[in-house]
């Protein structure tokens, strides 16, 4: 279905059109792949959002950032699943490359994000007052 032609500008040939559309697929990709994890597992994305998350304070415990991401984590992944992962997960599966899977997995993480987003920081907070870096082997 990415490659289907919905109308036809006379002035473009139809291999200027497929490669047009191949283009947009593999942008889709690469801004898929930075984010993949919200995509994935609930157990995935826990994984890799704490390690950003510890990453980011890191940042703003050494001073290379002016935010401390205990005040906007748990409200901006809300606002990151809402204005950006499921949006680009759509994006995906109307490419019909990689089916309904990743949508899914989006929807439900944000679904479970909001559900216990605040134990999870809650969490990390107890993790970061006892000095305790690295997270539970998966």
């Amino acid at each position: 279905r990415a490659f289907q032609e919905r109308t036809k500008n006379k002035n473009e040939n139809t291999q200027d059109i497929t490669n047009r559309k191949a283009t947009i697929v593999i942008e889709h990709i690469i801004q898929a792949s930075d984010v993949a994890h919200t995509m994935q597992h609930w157990h995935i994305y826990r994984k890799w959002n704490e390690r950003l998350f510890m990453e980011m304070y890191d940042a703003y415990r050494q001073g290379r950032s002016d935010k401390d991401p205990f005040e906007t984590w748990y409200n901006g992944e809300l606002g990151f699943f809402d204005f950006y992962i499921i949006p680009l997960a759509k994006k995906l599966k109307e490419c019909c490359v990689f089916g309904n899977e990743y949508l899914e997995y989006a929807q439900k993480n944000r679904e479970e994000w909001e559900a216990r987003g605040n134990d999870i920081m809650s969490e990390l907070s107890e993790k970061v007052r006892r000095g305790r870096r690295t997270i539970k082997s998966w």
